[in-house]
């Protein structure tokens, strides 16, 4: 029964993993003005200390390539 429970936790991290993975840059940035407020990140799972240090240009928006850094 141990290795059922093991199997079965594995599957569901892989899957809610593979739905993260499948957030992408397109998809968080809602209004489509090609950059992320902290809203629209957070909306991926980037939290606000994260945000802030991907945010290298400190314009309050995360970039195409900001965000790739993820």
């Amino acid at each position: 029964m141990n290795t059922l429970n093991k199997t079965l936790a594995l599957i569901a991290l892989a899957s809610s993993s593979a739905a993260f993975a499948a957030t992408d840059f397109d998809t968080l940035d809602v209004d489509g003005n090609g950059a992320l407020s902290q809203q629209e990140a957070s909306m991926g799972g980037i939290t606000s200390t994260t945000f802030a240090e991907l945010d290298t240009d400190q314009n309050g928006e995360l970039s195409k390539e900001e965000f790739s850094k993820a």
